[in-house]
């Protein structure tokens, strides 16, 4: 009975945290950060760039609603229908996808962003839980629950967190769509649910232990991707290797031994059996399972910046840099080096998720 009154309870005050999410107002944290992000790219030499626009066509233009990249045979097919060479469709879906796609300076600002408040939430939690009893024995998770107060440290970490993984979810039907698309939606609807379900079951102690374990890696991946679009190679690469180490450490070995072992086995051990177990666990193994995808992913890529000295393509997303214009550029140069105006095709320099085989700065 105590259960169904503190869920209640916990939904009365979570539509107060709402309230509080919006008095939050990420957005214009986000642009007050970019105020000290553009001087930095400027320092660094991070150009915005302008994108070359593809141009105007009302045939490819309805073509290019349905689908982005369509396939060779749709592509001859427009070629007769518009008396253009096949190579000449192609370059005006590869301009037109291209010109909606964010400049460099605009992901080294996000980034910034985004390292500023991985480190500022991560700092506050670690100083809040570090005299917490609970981050040293998990099964003070569980004594007196659900009767625990909810601290005020506890609460604006929740704010804190709740709001910007809500940004997240909302910034990615807005910025470009990447091959992890449905991966990501999975993982923030997951972490949202978490946070709320939590929120209103009172299991605040565990759920702050989850949540500053995965922000721990994210500060290394932020940084390495600031060192990748400043072109500081070895400093991307050296960070993506640490990134590695500390994504497996927080999310393949503290996160299932220590944080789903005292859900799974302590709670039911102490609290005894309750109904939202089954929920609970279900959603933290979902989160398990895309750890270990993406460590596989992770791990590739780390082989490959130890082995071959650079940063390789990263599998989780799609190519998002501008180095589709600078390819264009190339192609013509080549070809005025080449009298039978044949195009060779051009090693592109794939920027991805933040990582790219680029070129690298003299420290």
């Amino acid at each position: 009975m105590f259960f169904s009154q503190y869920v209640l309870y916990g939904l009365r005050e979570l539509h107060k945290l709402f309230i509080r999410l919006w008095g939050l107002n990420i957005v214009r944290s986000q642009q007050h950060i970019w105020l000290v992000a553009k001087p930095c790219a400027n320092i660094l030499q991070i150009q915005a760039g302008e994108s070359r626009r593809a141009q105007p066509n009302a045939v490819l233009e309805r073509v290019f609603t349905s689908t982005t990249s369509p396939d060779s045979r749709r592509v001859e097919g427009l070629s007769k229908q518009l008396d253009w060479d096949v190579r000449k469709v192609q370059r005006w879906f590869r301009l037109r996808r291209n010109q909606d796609k964010p400049s460099t300076l605009t992901k080294f600002c996000e980034s910034m962003w985004r390292l500023t408040f991985y480190t500022g939430i991560f700092t506050y939690a670690i100083r809040y839980l570090w005299v917490s009893p609970w981050m040293w024995d998990t099964r003070q998770c569980w004594y007196n629950y659900p009767f625990q107060t909810l601290s005020p440290g506890q609460y604006n970490y929740y704010v804190a967190e709740l709001a910007f993984y809500w940004s997240l979810m909302f910034s990615q039907f807005t910025d470009i769509k990447r091959k992890d698309f449905l991966i990501m939606f999975v993982h923030h609807l997951a972490t949202i649910t978490l946070i709320t379900f939590s929120y209103c079951n009172n299991m605040l102690r565990i759920g702050t232990l989850v949540m500053c374990v995965h922000d721990a890696s994210d500060i290394v991946l932020e940084l390495a991707k600031l060192a990748n679009y400043a072109k500081y190679q070895r400093i991307c690469d050296t960070g993506f290797v640490v990134f590695s180490i500390v994504f497996f450490i927080t999310r393949l070995v503290i996160y299932p031994f220590w944080i789903v072992y005292s859900v799974l086995v302590e709670s039911w051990e102490i609290v005894g059996p309750y109904r939202s177990w089954w929920l609970l666990n279900g959603l933290l193994l979902v989160l398990q399972s895309l750890h270990v995808f993406w460590f596989y992913l992770i791990a590739r890529i780390a082989i490959k910046a130890i082995f071959k000295g650079k940063v390789a393509k990263d599998d989780r997303s799609d190519i998002e840099s501008s180095s589709e214009e600078e390819t264009d550029t190339n192609v013509k140069s080549r070809n005025k080096s080449h009298p039978n105006g044949s195009e060779q095709s051009p090693k592109k320099d794939n920027g991805t998720n933040g990582f790219a085989k680029g070129g690298t700065k003299e420290h």
